[in-house]
């Protein structure tokens, strides 16, 4: 059940990151998150009030909180690290969070067997591999490097924060909820002092260009809720450290979505990458 609920997260969150990159490309980042989110809270915000979730408040809707402070800034943070670029250096440093999740697994007093240790390795191989990364080229910035792992260091704080938000199914629900709240509250606030300091807040064409993008802002929203809550079912169905790598094999499904929809191909490092997660995988599955 681990290895089948991470593998889902890793879908979710690859075709999410998928959605998002190609929304960004039209209309401001912080945007894109706040109206994906905000779609979120509506849709999640029901499923409480139909399940009566919110019985089961308690001092764990902390770490949701926690994890929704901590998720726009990662995300923001990536995203300007994308800009400055090379994406080649930048896409798979950000693959790196996996070590949060895994390192508090190892702390918890998770030991992998010897097959699951290998796994761990040469999927974190892969999937390093699998963003393309760059050898040769333009020097890269160190405010660049810096973002990185801050944004890093975020998703895998997020990881790990939103599988210690619930134990109960209802009470996961109510973590999701909670989670997108503080994300949009975040994610607002920064939008208004974006706006204030001369920022755009809506795409060339304005609204209309917004509205048209509803469906694939929400797709992007509730896709990545669903991703948090299958990643919150593996962590507490399984290891952490087993759920964490499977789970950040997100930029692999990235990878292979730009090569069917855009028509992308794949550099000869990332197809090797794709073969080598897929091997580190079974790996883990079977250890």
């Amino acid at each position: 059940m681990t290895a089948l609920f991470a593998l889902a997260t890793s879908l979710l969150w690859g075709l999410a990151d998928f959605g998002g990159g190609l929304l960004t490309r039209r209309t401001p980042a912080l945007t894109v998150v706040v109206v994906s989110q905000t779609i979120a809270v509506a849709v999640l915000g029901a499923v409480v009030l139909a399940t009566g979730a919110w019985h089961e408040a308690g001092p764990q809707l902390w770490f949701a909180v926690a994890a929704g402070a901590v998720g726009p800034v990662a995300m923001l943070s990536f995203y300007k690290a994308l800009a400055l670029g090379p994406m080649g250096v930048v896409s798979p440093l950000g693959s790196l969070g996996v070590a949060v999740p895994v390192g508090v697994g190892l702390v918890l007093g998770e030991r992998p067997g010897l097959l699951q240790f290998a796994g761990i390795a040469v999927a974190v191989v892969g999937i390093l591999m699998a963003g393309g990364p760059e050898f040769r080229g333009a020097p890269v910035q160190r405010q660049a490097i810096v973002l990185t792992l801050l944004a890093a260091f975020g998703f895998g704080a997020v990881m790990a924060l939103i599988a210690e938000s619930s134990t109960t199914v209802t009470g996961l629900f109510l973590a999701l909820f909670v989670q997108r709240v503080t994300n949009v509250a975040v994610g607002g606030t920064a939008l208004y002092v974006s706006v204030k300091r001369g920022g755009a807040a809506l795409p060339e064409g304005g609204r209309a260009v917004v509205v048209a993008a509803l469906p694939a802002l929400a797709f992007v929203g509730l896709a990545d809720v669903a991703a948090n809550g299958t990643y919150a079912v593996a962590a507490q169905a399984g290891p952490v450290t087993v759920a964490a790598v499977l789970a950040s094999l997100y930029p692999v499904i990235t990878a292979l979505a730009a090569r069917g929809v855009l028509k992308e191909r794949l550099r000869g490092v990332q197809a090797a990458g794709a073969g080598i997660a897929l091997v580190g995988t079974l790996l883990l599955a079977t250890g």
